[in-house]
């Protein structure tokens, strides 16, 4: 048991310090092939993460992934009892406290019996597609298509830029497991931010509060940035929210931005099970797995313009100034929260944006701080 334990600890405490990967597992090819029905069990369940969609001029298509995670839940286990001994031992939580109760909630995702070859399918508007079977993580990706027109339908009869889906099951299973689509104009205003001490406070340069408020608190906002957030997308910006927190934890980042005011976007979040190689990316490079999370939207969105939001806590200054010079026609602003108590003419935001004007990067204490730079980006751009 100890064995166990030490184990979990290194791995989730790793997880939890490391940065942002992207999400290339389970992926298949184009696929717009009519099929039944998804084949899971009455106690399966599925979970579809949000994403994007870009149009194609050439072949008057938008072309989207679809990228979800099949499962069935786990209430009881001895390496769930020791995932959750080793992390409320390591964050000093009182077994009958209800911080441990939360805890028993946050860390129970990481354990679910994830469900390999399950054949699933959805339903868009009035047809069927096929998007794989789920690998043993559980989950399944794949890249669908539709017209123009069939886009410019579904868009009115959603009324909003994201088009929505469900899970075709069984004709005698009505559970609605649905997910959405953000189709992105070609053109316009995009902001990509990461989550954790950008958003929502976590503290991750202090290992004990991380964990803590990670696993063991409610979720605390930035306060004030949702408003920043809101006005941009108000104005017809798009969002992208980017983590180092794996997918196990979308569900309640998802409904904490939700009901602190955040508009909705799509996730891009990191892969983790405790069994496969997976585990290997913990000790992969933050930078190399930052890059590999936004460089996609960079590069699917040629004329767009991005404004990138990130904190001083770890590499966001080095990875958003590298990005910023490399696309220098798109990144049009940097904003790092200021999470350690750092100054803006310190040797090391010098060294990471000295290919950038000074007015293309802020470092910020209070939202209020860049709240008007922010509204002048967005409306001239």
């Amino acid at each position: 048991m100890h064995s166990i334990q030490r184990r979990a600890g290194i791995l989730i405490i790793g997880l939890l310090t490391l940065g942002i990967a992207g999400c290339n597992e389970g992926r298949g090819g184009k696929s717009s092939a009519t099929v039944s029905r998804s084949n899971i069990k009455s106690e399966d369940q599925i979970v579809f993460f949000p994403s994007y969609g870009y149009f194609d001029a050439k072949t008057k298509t938008w072309t989207f992934d679809v990228h979800g995670h099949v499962f069935e839940p786990e209430d009881s286990s001895r390496r769930r009892r020791a995932l959750i001994s080793v992390v409320r031992k390591a964050a000093d939580i009182e077994e009958d406290s209800d911080s441990a109760a939360l805890l028993a909630r946050r860390t129970q995702p990481f354990l679910v019996d994830n469900e390999r070859g399950k054949k699933i399918a959805i339903r868009i508007g009035d047809n069927t597609y096929a998007v794989g079977r789920s690998l043993a993580n559980g989950h399944f990706s794949t890249t669908l298509s539709l017209s123009a027109a069939e886009a410019k339908k579904l868009l009115k009869d959603n009324a909003g830029a994201a088009i929505g889906y469900q899970a075709e099951l069984r004709s005698d299973d009505t559970r609605p497991f649905a997910g959405r689509v953000h189709l992105i104009a070609p053109e316009g205003l995009s902001i990509i931010s990461d989550i954790d001490d950008t958003i929502k406070i976590s503290n991750v340069t202090d290992k004990k509060e991380m964990l803590k408020n990670t696993f063991a608190r409610e979720f605390q906002v930035v306060e004030g940035m949702a408003a920043i957030y809101r006005t941009a997308a108000d104005k017809g910006t798009v969002l992208h929210y980017v983590s180092g927190s794996p997918w196990q934890l979308y569900e309640p980042l998802s409904q904490f931005l939700s009901t602190s005011g955040f508009p909705q976007g799509s996730y891009h979040l990191k892969q983790f099970r405790l069994k496969d190689s997976t585990v290997l990316q913990l000790l992969a490079s933050q930078k190399k797995n930052k890059l590999a999370a936004i460089e996609p939207l960079l590069k699917a969105f040629p004329n767009r313009r991005f404004l990138l939001f990130g904190d001083s806590g770890e590499q966001d200054p080095e990875i958003y100034g590298e990005l910023a010079s490399k696309y220098s026609d798109q990144v049009i602003g940097i904003f790092i929260r200021n999470a350690t108590e750092e100054q803006a003419d310190d040797e090391r935001f010098a060294k990471a944006f000295n290919n950038l004007d000074q007015k293309q990067w802020s470092l910020f204490d209070e939202p209020s701080e860049i709240e008007a730079k922010v509204t002048s980006l967005i409306e001239t751009n």
